[in-house]
């Protein structure tokens, strides 16, 4: 039998479905064991308030269970203390007993341990089921203060007005208001191309920090118009959006006709480089400062989908201004007077 383009559809057809199949049955046997590991923490508790047994009873019970399932794991008495505390930790609050089910268990150990305000554990927790985050990316999220990125200042995009609703708002999970680019080891003035190049170097690290579903294209990617040349400083393909997505870096602050020129480009992406099948093309412009209101005002004009979000590249103060900006404490000393 000849592969023609019609069998080739009906194997990529069949292929998307099998997987599909494949991730709702992990899904589904993933959140059959949160319940049932919040269920024995529950036993545990009842039991040694009933009782007044001690720390002994489950040294036990991971033995016998042990015994009694060889080959299974799970049933340490290490993970019977885990499943005790995640039923104390969620006892009170039967919503988030079902929104734990929605992320594997080493997540959720993860997070008892690194996050204990409620609000930011949502966050967290959804932000993994909805993007697929890998425990090592979820850390790397916790680590950069997401959550907090994530209060601090609403999304700058014209997602709303651009794209239809069902794809804005994917489009909106997908983007961040802030990039936290310490991992770059920059903590002095570059130029554009210097900060390009040091993304490439550490493109995985971009990727994670990216989100999930982010696979890079190229850099100075060529499009062209006729017989003129243009380059788009790094271009990426998101999986979950079915879309190109075009970054532009400026290492200064936001201008308003960098939205003109990110509305070209993404003007000629979808009518050179987008297949059948494939979503509008999505711009994201990268500043290092930007004013609200300006950037506002130039989405408002812009036709095709896109936003501006600012990145940082330390946290800590530069080695040449060490010593020369007051410390906390003497400027709380200071504000008293």
């Amino acid at each position: 039998m000849n592969q023609t383009t019609d069998y080739l559809q009906l194997l990529s057809a069949v292929k998307q479905q099998i997987m599909s199949s494949r991730i709702q049955a992990v899904r589904a046997v993933n959140k059959e064991m949160i319940k049932l590991y919040l269920h024995i923490g529950q036993l545990i508790v009842h039991k040694q308030e009933q009782f007044g047994w001690g720390k002994s009873i489950v040294e036990q019970l991971a033995k016998d269970l042990q015994k009694e399932f060889s080959g299974t794991v799970g049933f340490s008495s290490q993970n019977l203390w885990y499943m005790r505390q995640f039923y104390i930790e969620y006892r009170e609050d039967t919503n988030l007993q079902q929104l734990v089910g929605e992320i594997p268990w080493s997540h959720n150990l993860l997070l008892m341990a690194r996050v204990k305000d409620k609000a930011e554990r949502i966050y967290y927790i959804q932000a993994t089921s909805q993007l697929g985050w890998s425990r090592d990316v979820l850390l790397n999220q916790i680590k950069a203060k997401a959550y907090e990125r994530h209060l601090l200042e609403p999304k700058q995009t014209n997602f709303d007005k651009a794209l239809p609703i069902y794809l804005a708002e994917q489009a909106s999970e997908a983007i961040k208001s802030s990039y936290n680019l310490e991992f770059l080891g920059i903590n002095k003035p570059v130029l554009e191309k210097e900060l390009e190049s040091r993304m490439i170097t550490h493109v995985k690290e971009l990727l994670l920090e990216l989100g999930y579903g982010f696979s890079f294209v190229g850099s100075q990617y060529k499009i062209m118009l006729a017989e003129n040349e243009y380059f788009i400083d790094l271009l990426f393909f998101h999986r979950k959006l079915r879309c190109l997505v075009a970054i532009e870096l400026k290492t200064g602050k936001f201008k308003p006709e960098y939205a003109g020129k990110m509305n070209f480009y993404l003007e000629v992406l979808d009518q050179t480089e987008k297949l059948d099948g494939e979503n509008p093309a999505i711009g994201i412009i990268l500043c290092a400062e930007k004013d609200n209101l300006e950037v506002e005002y130039a989405l408002r004009v812009s036709t095709k989908p896109m936003g501006v979000a600012e990145y940082q590249l330390t946290k800590e103060l530069p080695v040449s201004l060490t010593g020369k900006l007051p410390t906390v404490a003497e400027l709380k000393a200071e504000l008293k007077k």
